[in-house]
């Protein structure tokens, strides 16, 4: 991972509840296992990753059990000389298990206040709940738009909650001022990066699938609409096969601004380092790699220097 572990990296794309650690689920939990823990993170396909991270959200009970996980990972991106991160809470979870949110969300920006690493918010609905649920994360975003909160995003299964669903959600969002970052493009295929385009997205969650329309990739490329390529996350959830099949070079060397980032460093085994690592191996140079490292502050939505 050197010498990548001493570059200032920033990260744009990261769950906070996907970056609890075996160790940190101890914390959470005594009556939990440091075997149990890294055994729920050996899964097989996206719906196996859906289930690791429901088990990993339910470790959340309290406040102050959002405001460890965000201590533990601020500590570790801060190891990672990760200087700047936009960390996306999942807003729908909170609303799914009925807890206060409104205290949750100050725990986790205590927390953040105290590390070297400047961090914002993005709040993120469950697609597959629906329009009205996210109309309900979007309201608790727009509600913070003035404190820390940078983005609205949708996450969660891509093929039952197709983009165009959030329309109301998104305008709600963007009159706040918020910017918008849905996932596209990971488990279903072009169309659903023609949709986030269509919708406004200002940054997409994954997007490879664009590779698969030309006139698409052409479209990325001429808005600068930066793609959030998570390479372990990928290669662990079965989106591509293997290392050598992913498209993010392609999607470089055709123009295409990529952003690397680590999605759910836990759950991946992955760190932002070792992502870099990951593209070396795949074709990308070093002055290559500089660039994109470059791209993460360039369409970072409130770094500063």
């Amino acid at each position: 991972m050197e010498p990548f572990r001493s570059w200032e990296k920033a990260e744009l794309h990261l769950h906070l509840e996907g970056s609890i650690e075996p160790e940190t689920a101890c914390e959470l939990d005594p009556t939990v296992s440091l075997e149990e823990a890294a055994a729920r993170y050996r899964f097989e396909g996206f719906g196996g990753f859906i289930d690791a991270f429901k088990w990993a959200a339910g470790l959340l009970r309290t406040p102050d059990d959002y405001a460890l996980a965000a201590r533990r990972l601020l500590e570790r991106l801060a190891e990672d000389n990760v200087r700047y991160a936009e960390i996306t809470l999942s807003a729908g979870v909170v609303l799914w298990k009925k807890q206060d949110f409104a205290a949750i969300y100050h725990a986790v920006t205590r927390e953040a206040a105290r590390s070297a690493v400047q961090t914002w918010w993005v709040l993120d609905a469950i697609r597959h709940f629906g329009p009205e649920h996210a109309m309900d994360v979007a309201r608790l975003a727009a509600d913070r738009a003035g404190d820390r909160v940078v983005a609205f995003g949708i996450g969660g299964d891509e093929s039952r909650g197709p983009v165009d669903w959030f329309g109301e959600a998104f305008t709600l969002a963007r009159g706040a001022g918020l910017k918008l970052v849905p996932h596209a493009g990971e488990t279903c295929g072009a169309e659903s990066v023609w949709a986030a385009v269509r919708a406004g997205a200002d940054r997409i969650g994954h997007g490879i699938r664009a590779i698969e329309d030309p006139a698409l990739v052409r479209l990325l490329v001429e808005r600068r609409i930066p793609l959030e390529v998570c390479l372990s996350s990928n290669l662990a959830t079965g989106v591509t096969r293997s290392l050598g099949e992913h498209p993010a070079k392609r999607l470089h060397d055709a123009g295409v601004a990529v952003v690397l980032n680590t999605d759910d460093p836990a759950m991946f085994g992955t760190g932002l380092s070792r992502e870099f690592e990951l593209a070396r191996r795949l074709g990308f140079s070093e002055g290559e790699l500089r660039g994109v490292a470059d791209n993460a502050f360039r369409h970072a939505f409130r770094f500063s220097r």
